[in-house]
């Protein structure tokens, strides 16, 4: 299965449901995946989610 190798975030199921008439109607669920992307992190090439490399590429704050 796809993990982001940083923060383990996977897939999850989910499922939306239709309003029809006052009653929700079931529907099936489907699969949904991370945004997954190479990248290389200290060198190594890891399999990392977005948010994970949008957070490593942001400049430190600096202190006043």
């Amino acid at each position: 299965m796809r993990k982001c190798s940083i923060c383990g975030k996977g897939s999850k199921i989910v499922g939306h449901r239709i309003l029809l008439r006052g009653h929700y109607n079931p529907t099936s669920k489907s699969r949904k995946y991370p945004n997954l992307q190479w990248a290389k992190v200290d060198g190594v090439r890891k399999f990392i989610c977005v948010q994970c490399l949008k957070t490593l590429h942001k400049a430190p704050h600096k202190k006043k």
